[in-house]
């Protein structure tokens, strides 16, 4: 068994509240879990009106396979307009 996790720190321009931040977070989300089929959860800054930190893992039986779908992941959050990222982390267990 391999597990996966990767923690993105991201900056969400254009939110005036923690309102619009959530909304703009949980849309990402929800494209991440749809997308790539693993477990994503708010995990940091949570009190921060622009910043945003995602806590992602995955769980399968190949570490080349789960460090190429985590890497696909941080490519796709690069290219998202709601969101920028400012740093990543990617550890596989």
């Amino acid at each position: 068994m391999v597990v996966g996790t990767l923690r993105l720190k991201l900056i969400v321009f254009g939110s005036l509240s923690l309102k619009d931040k959530r909304r703009a977070i949980k849309s990402l989300k929800e494209r991440l879990i749809n997308r790539f089929h693993v477990s994503v959860a708010e995990v940091g800054s949570l009190n921060h009106r622009q910043q945003a930190e995602l806590g992602v893992a995955m769980v399968a039986n190949d570490s080349t396979f789960v460090t190429s779908v985590l890497d696909k992941m941080v490519d796709y959050v690069r290219q998202d307009t709601s969101a920028s990222l400012v740093d990543y982390e990617i550890e596989v267990f």
